[in-house]
């Protein structure tokens, strides 16, 4: 008798157990987030210049490991229809280039074309709330999205910040949080039609700045729709 509840007993936790497990099978997959990443928010057009000096010294680095020889000429295209940023982080560029060492030509010809590209990204959903403190905005060691590959806030970055941004972090005030406007920034560097280097970073926008980094026939195009 004994034995035939204990079997009883088996069978029945069994049958609970399968019983639970579908419970909680979904016949899709469950929504996850991301772990938790930090993205530099542009706020004004010092925040470009700063974008800018990363942007060099990325490409620079990304040359010299290329195998591209010291003091090969450069050409920095201004991409067409141009926006109020285009314009400026053109400048931007240039002058940074100049300062690194960089030969760069008024024209091209024999020369590393570099060329830059803005898409803007405009999210519907609400975002969150949850803020990162000052080590979000861009400063002195702007932490941009290098290649889409987020830092994670682990050692590495809290090594890189120190004590006083975990109090950033935990206060949350001064980035004025996530906006639905992200741009997505590719810089390219190319010989002969042939891509040497590219590299692509993500960044926050405010959302009533979107028009200084759209180009005038795209904000054009949307006025007209909007008015009618």
């Amino acid at each position: 008798m004994k034995f035939s509840k204990a079997v009883g007993l088996a069978v029945l936790a069994g049958a609970v157990a399968t019983l639970a497990g579908c419970a909680y099978r979904s016949p899709i997959p469950l929504a996850e987030n991301f772990e938790l990443t930090v993205q530099p928010k542009v706020r004004s057009a010092g925040h470009w210049e700063l974008v800018s000096n990363d942007v060099v010294a990325q490409t620079l680095s990304a040359l010299d490991k290329s195998g591209v020889a010291p003091g090969t000429q450069l050409h920095v295209a201004l991409p067409p229809n141009p926006s109020a940023f285009d314009l400026a982080f053109r400048d931007f560029l240039i002058t940074k280039l100049v300062q690194s060492g960089a030969p760069v030509l008024q024209d091209p010809g024999q020369t590393l074309n570099v060329t830059y590209n803005t898409q803007i990204v405009r999210h519907n959903s609400p975002r969150p709330h949850f803020i990162p403190g000052q080590f979000t905005m861009i400063a002195a060691g702007v932490m941009a999205a290098y290649g889409l590959r987020h830092e994670h806030l682990d050692g590495q970055l809290l090594g890189a910040l120190g004590l006083t941004a975990l109090a950033d972090y935990g206060a949350s005030i001064n980035s004025g949080g996530p906006t639905n406007t992200e741009m997505i920034l590719t810089t390219t560097v190319t010989r002969g039609g042939q891509y040497v280097v590219r590299k692509t970073d993500v960044y926050y926008l405010e959302n009533a700045d979107t028009p200084l980094f759209m180009r005038p026939s795209y904000r054009n195009v949307n006025m007209k729709v909007v008015s009618q």
